[in-house]
């Protein structure tokens, strides 16, 4: 079991590493078509999507996890298992919402290769859920491991509203740019206030979500005999 889930870890890492270099070279040759200037700052807002920095560190503990699986024989070490915990809940949100509210919207990287899209906003999320819920390693978190989660997002959130306003886009020929429409003050229906509106919602989802995998990481895992699983994890 742990030689299994230690090659589909390798697999989706290199599946995401696929997906975002490709959709990366396609937004090179998109960029260059509409005679952008800065490149470097069209590469800086390409890594400034919340779906690109999960989807890294899905990278990160997959080949990590995978070594995990093959140099050791018990549980995970509490760093890997902490920041395993937060990974799976941002690509858990980001398939969420992506799904919910941006499917079908072109987002501002340039034309969007279809497979690669697929990849880092279904593949990808579908995968590490199912990872977190039955590949070995896993072992419980408390409660207070959600403060931890929600750190990044909301460091990215401030990051992102700080950059905006102050990061032309070339491409559209604007004085800002933003990587999702629910977070562009200057397009939403009610400006700031719509703007707020979404942030308190992911934030609530994230929180929910986060709450979520812990709660998972407590659960005796379905690819453990029964008899092995400590009463206390149960």
């Amino acid at each position: 079991m742990r030689i299994l889930f230690a090659i589909l870890r390798v697999g989706i890492a290199a599946a995401i590493i696929a997906a975002i270099v490709g959709q990366l070279i396609t937004s090179f040759s998109f960029w260059s078509s509409k005679g952008v200037e800065h490149t470097w700052i069209n590469v800086t807002s390409f890594f400034s999507f919340f779906t690109i920095d999960s989807n890294v560190g899905t990278v990160v503990i997959g080949l990590v996890g995978a070594f995990y699986l093959l140099a050791r024989k018990g549980t995970d070490p509490h760093w890997f298992n902490g920041f395993r915990a937060a990974i799976v809940t941002y690509m858990v949100v980001t398939g969420v919402v992506y799904n919910l509210l941006l499917r079908g919207i072109e987002l501002p990287q340039g034309t969007t290769l279809a497979w690669s899209n697929e990849v880092l906003h279904v593949v990808a999320p579908a995968y590490l859920l199912l990872d977190w819920i039955f590949a070995p390693g896993r072992k419980p978190l408390s409660y207070t491991a959600v403060w931890g989660v929600v750190v990044f997002p909301i460091v990215w959130g401030v990051y992102t509203l700080i950059r905006g306003p102050i990061t032309p886009d070339e491409v559209l020929k604007k004085d800002y740019w933003y990587p999702y429409p629910f977070m562009n003050p200057n397009t939403s229906p009610e400006g700031y206030f719509s703007v707020a509106f979404y942030i308190v919602m992911i934030a609530v989802l994230i929180g929910i979500t986060a709450v979520g995998t812990v709660w998972v990481s407590k659960k005796r895992l379905l690819t453990e005999p029964l008899a092995s699983t400590p009463a206390s994890v149960v």
